[in-house]
């Protein structure tokens, strides 16, 4: 006999999918919280039958891993989805894709292969665009960089003002090369590629930015972010594999 205090209990989920987007163009300064809404109501409104958590105030089956700094743009941000009725993955990423503002963009769903996602986000790669800053300036910033074993910088934080070494994080950090700026919309910037591993607490783009200034004297200031891919961490060739090619595999 349900007691009248028990709170409603939900089904657990019978499907899980792992979605892969991008955020883009001015949808980079959207903030965590404004993505998660925009994303409920993206489910909403392309009819996505979720799986729902039990208790007093039920909520969608979200799972959020990894997510970029608000500001930074990024091509590699990850959640999973909890399901009550099972779909077919492509359909779901089309439908959803249509639902979501411009610039919030659907890549690839792919049903869960089981573990946990988050636990497969080791390391970002990120490109760095340094507008106005010689390439020669950096080059020598980084040299600079790579070749101090501790380089502390202070970021202020939830908890207060945190100092940390910067320079542990850093798997790899390199002037791109030219070809790079074919991309970019001034081909006289400099670009920087970098490889961070996650970690706690969590050294973002801009710590190692501050960390250039603070050992060379560098002064990029505001830098355009951009996250390439996120993924298990090749130690030997300093390189981030793709978080979802196992469930890919278990999918068959």
């Amino acid at each position: 006999m349900v007691r009248p205090d028990q709170p409603p209990q939900h089904a657990p989920p019978v499907q899980r999918l792992r979605i892969r987007f991008a955020k883009r163009g001015r949808m980079r300064f959207t903030s965590h919280r404004d993505f998660s809404r925009a994303f409920e109501r993206a489910l909403v409104r392309a009819r996505v039958p979720m799986a729902y958590s039990s208790g007093f105030s039920p909520h969608p089956r979200i799972s959020y891993a990894g997510a970029a700094p608000t500001g930074s743009a990024s091509e590699a941000e990850y959640l999973e989805i909890g399901l009550a009725e099972v779909v077919d993955p492509p359909a779901l990423a089309a439908s959803l894709d249509a639902s979501l503002p411009a610039g919030l963009d659907v890549i690839e769903v792919v049903p869960s292969g089981g573990g946990a996602l988050a636990d497969r986000l080791e390391a970002s790669v990120w490109r760095l665009t340094l507008a106005g800053e010689p390439t020669d300036a950096v080059r020598e910033a980084v040299s600079a960089f790579l070749a101090t074993d501790q380089v502390m910088v202070q970021r202020m934080t939830k908890k207060g003002l945190r100092t940390f070494d910067a320079r542990a994080a850093v798997v790899r950090l390199a002037v791109a090369a030219p070809e790079a700026q074919r991309d970019e919309d001034d081909p006289t910037c400099a670009i920087l590629d970098l490889v961070l591993r996650h970690g706690t607490p969590s050294v973002r783009p801009d710590d190692v930015l501050a960390a250039l200034r603070e050992i060379s004297g560098l002064n990029p200031g505001a830098a355009l972010q951009r996250r390439l891919a996120q993924g298990p961490l090749d130690e030997r060739g300093g390189t981030v594999d793709d978080p979802l090619a196992p469930d890919r595999d278990a999918a068959g």
